[in-house]
């Protein structure tokens, strides 16, 4: 949520306010509070780790084969472009110093 979204909501709550009772706005004024209070909690180094075993465990790795299969065709594919870009570089140099000259 960028700055104009929160200061428009919060015009909005102000008017919010402004216009209904103040027993209908407490509930969710305490709603509020208690959802910053859990945005400030910070997990520790060890929990954090945790988390990040528990979701590389989830991840779907690629077979031996399948990995020599996509770094082929990577390399492939920049040999191809590389060479692609050098042919066009060397032809625009030829036409510009066929200009120049």
């Amino acid at each position: 949520m960028n700055r104009q979204m929160k200061r428009a909501q919060e015009r909005a709550e102000k008017q919010q306010k402004r216009s209904g009772t103040e027993k209908a706005s407490a509930p969710a004024a305490a709603a509020r509070r208690a959802q910053t209070q859990e945005k400030r909690k910070r997990t520790g180094a060890r929990q954090f780790l945790r988390e990040v075993r528990q979701e590389l465990r989830k991840v779907d790795w690629p077979t031996r084969k399948e990995l020599i299969t996509y770094t082929v065709v990577v390399l492939v594919t920049i040999t191809v472009v590389t060479t692609y870009v050098f042919f066009l570089d060397a032809a625009f140099e030829r036409v510009v110093f066929s200009i120049l000259d």
